[in-house]
């Protein structure tokens, strides 16, 4: 794996100062930004400034940062993305080219990789398996917010999926994980199952960020923390899916994106160790959990993006 890291995203919306505020109650750090940019710039504990809101028109997904250890994997993206006829714009430490069929730029750079502190186990006690006694549990008695520890993936409509795939998968080196048959493509540029989801969809769109956090009571009690003056936040949740196996429990934002906490996600260490499945039926979508809404699998806004009429959905 040449690459290592989804390093940031970098999100449009119409009202940034609104969405601004929910990623702050979200848990992300707001960081300053550069004055009179009308930006707003967010990090995570771990993995530093992974998002940027900057104004637009309708909500939409702008760019994806990539991490990559050293110049050799910029010769290696750029080679993959000439040979698609893909424009490629170099930097000093970086490689630039804009996905064809969705118009997100990706960005893949030189980066260190991210190195998460080792957070000793939370003890779950289970049958002949006592990891805790005398004590209740940790996810009771925390009451500190949840920070999430740093981005995980992103979802975006497009389409095009084949176009799509063929951009990460042959031309900036991701590793297939998984699909969904005739609806997406998992695909990974680190170790964790899935940083990029392509979905097909009659309209380029951001679906959902994911943000990883310790383990599911942080699932449980950063979704019950954002929703306690907010129900209508909810989108979806709680739940495990079989792509990734990760707990998660979804958010929308004020623009309409949706927002995902998740732990316990799938890690590929040796790609010669893992074989791609294709899903079928709910599989795609999820192991157990409340059914899936409708504005899960169609938000409410895809008609006013189709048509480029503001709607935050």
């Amino acid at each position: 794996m040449t690459l290592h890291r989804l390093s940031s995203v970098v999100i449009g919306v119409p009202d940034v100062e609104e969405t601004a505020q929910y990623y702050t109650d979200f848990g992300l750090t707001p960081v300053e930004p550069a004055p009179g940019t009308g930006e707003r710039v967010f990090r995570t504990l771990d993995g530093g400034e992974q998002l940027r809101l900057v104004p637009a028109p309708q909500r939409r997904l702008v760019q994806i940062t990539i991490g990559a250890d050293d110049e050799d994997d910029l010769g290696r993206v750029t080679a993959g993305l000439s040979r698609l006829d893909v424009p490629v714009t170099r930097g000093p430490r970086s490689v630039t080219a804009q996905e064809p069929a969705t118009g997100v730029r990706a960005t893949v750079e030189v980066t260190p990789r991210v190195r998460q502190p080792e957070v000793p186990p939370t003890p779950y006690n289970g049958p002949g398996r006592l990891e805790r006694t005398g004590s209740r549990a940790p996810g009771v008695l925390r009451d500190g917010r949840v920070r999430p520890r740093k981005l995980g993936h992103v979802v975006l409509g497009t389409t095009d999926l084949a176009t799509t795939e063929r951009f990460f998968l042959d031309g900036l080196g991701f590793k297939l994980s998984d699909r969904i048959a005739g609806v997406g493509a998992f695909m990974r540029c680190s170790i964790d199952h899935h940083n990029v989801l392509a979905l097909n969809a009659p309209v380029a769109f951001l679906h959902h960020t994911s943000w990883q956090v310790d383990d599911v009571d942080e699932v449980g009690r950063g979704a019950t923390a954002m929703l306690e003056d907010h129900p209508e936040r909810h989108v979806w949740g709680l739940g495990r899916h079989h792509a990734g196996s990760n707990f998660f429990w979804y958010l929308k934002d004020p623009a309409g994106n949706f927002s995902e906490y998740y732990s316990d996600m799938d890690c590929v260490v040796d790609d010669q160790l893992w074989t791609p499945e294709t899903l079928e039926g709910a599989k795609g979508l999820f192991s157990w959990g409340p059914p899936p809404p409708p504005s899960f699998i169609k938000p409410e806004d895809l008609a006013a993006l189709m048509t480029g009429a503001h709607a935050a959905g």
